[in-house]
């Protein structure tokens, strides 16, 4: 009987607990380098293509996400009207503008 209770005496104490800070450091390290690395890029490709389709005026060369080549005609509030041929004209959303072409020097 001696002999258990020396055991259940001698039994080593349960380790301490890390601080909640340690155990929240790797959750918040991949919550920074998720923002850094792939939210925070993202925000920055899409206002340089609000910018773009903001810039976007009348004799400019667009292609668009389709890949549809021509020169804006007219510019309205959400879409624009591009001639893609003689006689042949269509209205594209402002939003399917991919690419501005820089101008052709003459």
């Amino acid at each position: 009987m001696q002999f258990l209770i020396s055991l259940a005496q001698a039994a080593p104490a349960a380790p301490e607990q890390p601080s909640a800070l340690f155990q929240f450091a790797p959750l918040i390290i991949i919550a920074v380098l998720f923002y850094f690395l792939l939210i925070r890029p993202q925000q920055k490709k899409q206002k340089e293509h609000q910018a773009l389709i903001a810039s976007v005026k009348t004799d400019d060369e667009i292609v668009t996400n389709s890949g549809i080549h021509g020169i804006v005609t007219n510019v309205k509030d959400a879409t624009l009207l591009l001639k893609v041929a003689d006689n042949v004209k269509i209205e594209i959303d402002r939003a399917a503008v991919a690419v501005v072409k820089p101008p052709k020097k003459s």
